[in-house]
């Protein structure tokens, strides 16, 4: 690999200058809960380090994220100051996340770009890939990845869609970030100013909006499938169900399942906002769970609990298949069968398979963990340059 001429670093600071970019900014529960736990590792690693957080929303970032030193708003602002801050980091942590599918691949890998042009080393944190079949999101995958310092993906499926892609480096598969995220109390106040009942058995369901990421969805057709399941439930269970918005557009998807409950008046809404621990400590409250959104899934087998996903996606699949859920293939109308089949089967088996779940788990978190390690190998590298002055840095391309 090519290297540049030495740089003399800024004289202002002797602290790493550590980036990190992802779907950030309060949109999704499941990015946020990523974003902690990078900020998280990067700390443990180098705690004198100057975090630096590229963000979609540099005002909510900013609110909840204090552990950030600084915020950088990148989405339809002037770009001179988001360059500016590209080449004065000395490394720029990719992900985790899923954002590298068709439609947003090129926006975010366009300033891993400019940061390589810079000479700045890469690092892709268990990102997340796919659907992946426009040509130009294809080409900015491709290209930029190749030239990251490392790849790491958070499951077989990103692994298989890299590689069909033509990416040209060494990638390991790991798990997601959000598997370390520390759990926060959901109180009783919680539940009672939710009005929830604490005295039955609660149900959570997560559903999702069709779009670019889940375009095999059929909104009406999937819709009226979870509220089949959702009755089911209330009745095999004695059971209230209670939806949990994991972004904003879930409570539109949210109230039309309910709609077509027969029993809605057994169906609740989260409505409060939460931070990603806080739901992750919901889950203490419930009894099962039937999402579609992949970190309340997670999130629900983190807690041991009976968890049916419904993989609308590749990712969601994998995530199932490697905790040991049932391998249903999709969410369409004809599956409602198997889909009850499969909840009544598990509800009654769980106490045997309890201790697969938890062992699988642990070793999920274990592969999480791995993720940061290896990152912390590649800053200590970059540092123990970087530390001297005249840093030298890689170089991946030309120009801005």
């Amino acid at each position: 690999m090519a290297l540049t001429q030495p740089r003399v670093p800024p004289a202002t600071s002797t602290r790493p200058r550590i980036g990190v970019l992802g779907s950030f900014g309060g949109f999704n529960i499941g990015d946020e809960a990523i974003l902690l736990c990078v900020l998280s590792c990067l700390r443990s690693h180098r705690p004198d380090a100057r975090l630096v957080v590229f963000s979609r929303d540099a005002e909510h970032t900013r609110l909840h994220r204090p552990d950030a030193d600084e915020v950088v708003h990148w989405e339809g602002v002037p770009q001179k100051p988001v360059l500016d801050a590209l080449e004065s980091l000395d490394l720029l942590v990719v992900g985790g996340g899923g954002f590298l599918y068709d439609g947003e691949a090129r926006r975010y890998l366009r300033l891993v770009k400019a940061a390589q042009d810079r000479g700045v080393p890469t690092f892709a944190y268990a990102v997340g890939a796919g659907p992946l079949s426009e040509a130009a999101d294809r080409e900015a995958v491709r290209t930029v990845l190749s030239a990251m310092d490392e790849v790491v993906v958070r499951d077989e499926e990103s692994h298989l869609v890299l590689e069909e892609v033509g990416v040209e480096c060494e990638i390991t598969v790991t798990a997601d970030p959000a598997l370390l995220l520390p759990r926060e109390p959901f109180t009783e106040q919680m539940m009672l100013q939710e009005g929830l009942p604490t005295d039955t058995r609660l149900v959570g369901m997560s559903v999702r909006e069709p779009g670019r990421a889940a375009e095999k969805l059929d909104e009406g057709d999937y819709h009226a499938l979870l509220a089949d399941v959702a009755d089911f439930l209330t009745r095999r269970m004695d059971a209230h169900v209670v939806f949990v918005p994991m972004e904003r557009q879930d409570v539109h998807h949210a109230h039309a399942v309910l709609s077509r409950m027969s029993a809605p008046d057994r169906g609740r809404i989260l409505h409060n906002t939460y931070s990603p621990g806080e739901i992750l400590g919901f889950m203490d409250h419930l009894d099962l769970v039937v999402g579609m959104r992949l970190h309340f899934v997670m999130f629900a087998a983190l807690s041991g609990l009976p968890v049916l996903p419904l993989p609308y996606s590749g990712k969601v699949f994998d995530f199932a298949r490697r905790m040991g859920a049932p391998a249903l293939v999709g969410v369409a109308r004809e599956q409602a069968g198997l889909m009850l089949a499969e909840v009544d089967r598990l509800w009654d088996e769980f106490p045997e398979r309890r201790s697969v779940l938890e062992g699988r788990m642990r070793r999920l978190r274990e592969l999480a963990g791995e993720t940061c390690a290896r990152c912390g190998v590649l800053l200590d590298r970059v540092d123990g340059v970087t530390a001297t002055p005249g840093r030298i840095r890689h170089h991946h391309g030309e120009g801005a």
